[in-house]
């Protein structure tokens, strides 16, 4: 099982890490804001997550780790 881990003060929300997930996993926080005023992305489900890395590939930012 892969652990995806975000560093949720630096993701400025652009949301590119949920679009680019392809079992749909992520999503843009509701109810947590970080230190900048974004809504930071989450996982929905770690125990689906396959560990492609694609959400990391994409984050612009550096944002999320994916450990396998």
């Amino acid at each position: 099982m892969a652990k995806v881990t975000f560093d949720v003060d630096r993701c400025k929300g652009c949301g590119l890490c949920v679009e680019a997930c392809p079992k749909k996993i992520l999503a843009m926080s509701k109810d947590k804001m970080n230190a900048k005023g974004h809504h930071p992305a989450e996982m929905t489900d770690q125990e689906a997550c396959i560990g492609c890395a694609f959400c990391a590939t994409m984050c612009p930012d550096c944002v999320i780790t994916v450990e396998k």
